[in-house]
């Protein structure tokens, strides 16, 4: 059992946890049109420790969303991250920001593809099962009206993330289920967290460096 910080600056969706046991007892985030992580992600560490009445040295763990996703706000994240670790001397958990917007997605059948835009038609993504287990690893692939098309066939597959405006302009099938307007939050980090806690899956606070998928290519 642990408690501990979550950041998650891998999109637009500046968002901060804290979280006891892998539930969430504060959520801190702010979904602008920009990327505001700068000015406001040590602004909503401050004000989780500060609600919930809790000295940052108490915490267990620092956790991070480790991307794939924006190259400045994976950056910032894990900077900030690192930071705290080594002055609270506490472990690094990074959770895979795939996998934590899957856990979004409550169903009892059908396939979960958590996708972020990668620009263009493309977009990073994974495919889980109803279980939330990986069926297929995290890459960047190219889009068409062909993508997916098998497992459309037999069941229905659930998109969420950003990914899904493209998507959608794409994939006419009755099968293809497009969940908008949800991006990865630090709110789904707690429990990925505490797993990784409960098994000592930690990070070399050092030589961490994020899961960027894509050379960074500037705009």
């Amino acid at each position: 059992m642990a408690l501990v910080l979550n950041l998650e600056t891998a999109t637009t969706n500046c968002s901060v946890s804290l979280s006891k046991n892998g539930e969430t007892l504060v959520l801190k985030e702010d979904n602008s049109l920009g990327y505001s992580h700068a000015e406001t992600l040590h602004v909503f560490i401050d004000e989780v420790f500060k609600i919930a009445k809790i000295d940052p040295s108490e915490i267990d763990a620092v956790a991070v969303s480790k991307g794939p996703g924006s190259y400045t706000g994976l950056r910032i994240g894990v900077s900030s991250a690192k930071g705290l670790c080594f002055a609270l001397n506490k472990p690094l958990i990074a959770v895979s920001t795939l996998e934590s917007l899957a856990h979004q997605v409550n169903k009892d059948d059908g396939i979960i593809i958590p996708m972020l835009d990668a620009r263009r038609m493309e977009v990073y993504s994974a495919i889980y099962n109803s279980k939330l287990e990986l069926q297929r690893e995290i890459k960047a692939e190219i889009l068409t009206e062909q993508s997916y098309s098998e497992l459309l066939e037999t069941k229905q597959v659930y998109f969420i993330g950003n990914g899904v405006n493209k998507t959608k302009t794409l994939i006419q099938h009755p099968n293809a289920v497009f969940i908008e307007g949800k991006l990865p939050s630090a709110n789904e980090m707690a429990l990925l967290a505490e797993i990784k806690y409960k098994i000592s899956d930690t990070e070399d606070v050092a030589y961490f460096e994020p899961y960027y998928l894509k050379d960074f290519i500037s705009k």
